[in-house]
């Protein structure tokens, strides 16, 4: 009887070990799910703040051309070529 009784606590001693273990172990994934979560966020803010400086970039180049500069005149005369292709294909479409 005592062999069983022994038994019977070792088992319960395992059992209350392991559901510590695993605890700890879900308490960690939470932590871990918590911070991929921000890291996602950041990394969406970063993106956004990349789209918004290429953005600017480009309208800085294309200011700059218009001032006079000579870097990026070719590039501009492409994007107003563009716009008049475009403003042409509008003008074409309402004269339907």
């Amino acid at each position: 009887m005592s062999d069983l009784t022994e038994i019977v606590d070792n088992l319960e001693n395992r059992i209350s070990k392991l559901l510590h273990k695993y605890e700890v172990l879900r308490q960690s994934q939470h932590s871990v799910e918590d911070e991929l979560k921000a890291v996602k966020e950041e990394n969406i803010r970063i993106l956004e703040d990349l789209k918004t400086s290429e953005d600017r970039v480009q309208t800085l180049k294309s200011a700059n051309a218009m001032l006079g500069s000579n870097d990026y005149k070719k590039e501009t005369k492409l994007k107003i070529n563009g716009l008049i292709r475009e403003i042409d294909q509008c003008i074409v479409q309402l004269s339907e």
